[in-house]
């Protein structure tokens, strides 16, 4: 009974190996090529696997996009807590957060981030089947919302903006578009960039 526990743990394990093999490959195929060019075929070649054994883990292309991109939101939100975690004010913490996105998560998915921003149908699909993503991105909301609260209560920040306000303004400094525009088009680099968002953002919230 024990021999055949481990060997199902055994296989579970090394099936999620060949998952995350699967994710890092696709990811890079993406990055590489462009949704509409990328093929199930070439990530099942890349990986050392059947097209077949492929499906296995994911049905179709799509439900591919849609693990790449929830795994993703649980690097960002790992980030974030970590950033919570070593900041030493709410500016701090923040500015970490920025820092973690345009230092090399945006840099090694804007061709995904990029795709889904700009395809109808990849949004839709997100909708419809991004259900765990929408709710992790409802707690990156909810913690950067506490630090913008946080930053209030230590009067870092501007209390008669809405923290509603602020947090919306936030997120509008990560967009893949303007990701793409700054620092692929004008070569900015990553450090250049988030000081100076730091500087519009910070000022604009900062307490008199």
């Amino acid at each position: 009974m024990q021999g055949a526990q481990v060997h199902r743990s055994l296989k579970e394990k090394q099936r999620q190996e060949r998952e995350n093999l699967i994710l890092q490959v696709a990811e890079e195929v993406l990055a590489e090529k462009g949704y509409h060019e990328t093929s199930m075929d070439e990530i099942a070649m890349r990986v050392g696997v059947s097209k077949g054994t492929l499906y296995l883990h994911f049905p179709s292309k799509e439900d591919l996009m849609v693990a790449i991109f929830a795994r993703d939101m649980q690097n960002f939100s790992q980030a974030v807590d970590d950033a919570i975690a070593h900041g030493l004010t709410a500016r701090a913490k923040l500015e970490a957060i920025l820092h973690f996105l345009y230092s090399g998560f945006f840099s090694k998915r804007a061709q995904l981030l990029y795709t889904i921003n700009n395809s109808l149908e990849l949004r839709r699909l997100f909708i419809e089947k991004g259900g765990c993503m929408r709710d992790m991105w409802e707690h990156l909301a909810n913690r950067i919302m506490a630090l913008l609260e946080e930053g209030k209560a230590a009067n870092e920040f501007d209390k008669t903006i809405p923290t509603e306000v602020m947090l919306s303004a936030f997120f509008s400094l990560l967009s893949p578009r303007s990701y793409e525009r700054l620092i692929v088009g004008s070569q900015v680099s990553a450090d250049e960039l988030v000081r100076h968002l730091g500087k519009i953002y910070f000022k604009g919230v900062a307490a008199n």
